[in-house]
């Protein structure tokens, strides 16, 4: 994921989040996220944030639609599919994560939007943990175990399309829920052990009275831009380029995008994102 698609993941986010204290998740709160997900970024051109008005299939690049591995519904009845889904989402389940094993998949095969569907995707399962009040908040990614078993995540899917075989697709994705809270509950610990460490280095290299809101700004915003820095820690202008640089030169942060024109540098807490992209 580029800096410009995780920068899109975090407003997108901010954004719904803000929304589900006052409303509930609906379609249209879904083409409000994927708009901002696509902005800038791959697929920027493909219609964000609109339901596709086209007929779109799955295939290696260059295979015609004869040939695809799969091919969602027709345009036309997209709209009513997602009626479908959002009334199962706001229904009473004895089993939440079952039920979001079935929502996920459905969203998956109905592949509302002529591109983005696979980031939206990942995006929906802890917004509707959250929504359920399954999450105190929307922290819970499951994209590295799917990523890691990719092939059999596509031949679970398959198999509700082709056999209608859903206990091969809930058990599957059961599965890959158990394991990631596994996984999120070893990096919980990496990441406290990391907070610990910057508490006792950061007042080393920068003023102590700033040290707090240096440190838990760079681990909420792991990926910020000097402007969102300035903004979180209230420090003056100058203050905050001397921050940044005392810790750029001690390596806690890095600068992955130089300043251009009135494009801002974008930083990166590195050691935190390691920890999160472990797999």
């Amino acid at each position: 994921m580029g800096i410009h698609e995780v920068l899109n993941y975090r407003k997108a986010m901010g954004l719904a989040v803000d929304e589900l204290k006052t409303r509930p998740m609906t379609i249209n709160l879904v083409r409000d996220v994927h708009r901002i997900l696509l902005s800038d970024v791959r697929g920027k051109e493909r219609s964000p944030g609109e339901i596709r008005r086209v007929q779109n299939y799955i295939a290696t690049t260059g295979t015609p639609i004869e040939r695809a591995i799969y091919v969602p519904p027709a345009p036309s009845r997209v709209i009513d599919a997602l009626s479908n889904w959002e009334r199962y989402l706001h229904s009473e389940e004895k089993d939440a994560l079952v039920q979001l094993s079935i929502l996920k998949a459905q969203f998956e095969l109905i592949h509302p939007f002529s591109d983005g569907n696979g980031r939206i995707g990942r995006m929906l399962v802890p917004l509707i943990l959250y929504n359920k009040k399954m999450l105190s908040s929307p922290m819970f990614y499951i994209s590295s175990y799917l990523e890691r078993n990719r092939d059999i995540y596509f031949e679970r899917l398959l198999g509700i399309s082709r056999e209608n075989d859903w206990n091969g697709w809930i058990s599957f994705f059961l599965k890959a829920i158990s394991a990631q809270a596994d996984e999120n509950t070893g990096k919980a610990k990496s990441i406290l052990e990391l907070y610990k460490e910057m508490k006792e280095i950061i007042p080393e290299v920068i003023p102590a009275k700033h040290s707090i809101y240096v440190i838990d700004s760079i681990f909420s915003r792991p990926i910020f831009k000097s402007t969102d820095f300035y903004e979180i820690t209230g420090n003056s202008k100058m203050a905050t380029r001397r921050i940044l640089n005392a810790l750029t030169d001690k390596e806690i942060v890095t600068v992955i995008q130089e300043a251009k024109g009135r494009q801002p540098s974008i930083y990166a807490f590195s050691r935190l994102i390691d920890i999160t992209d472990r797999t």
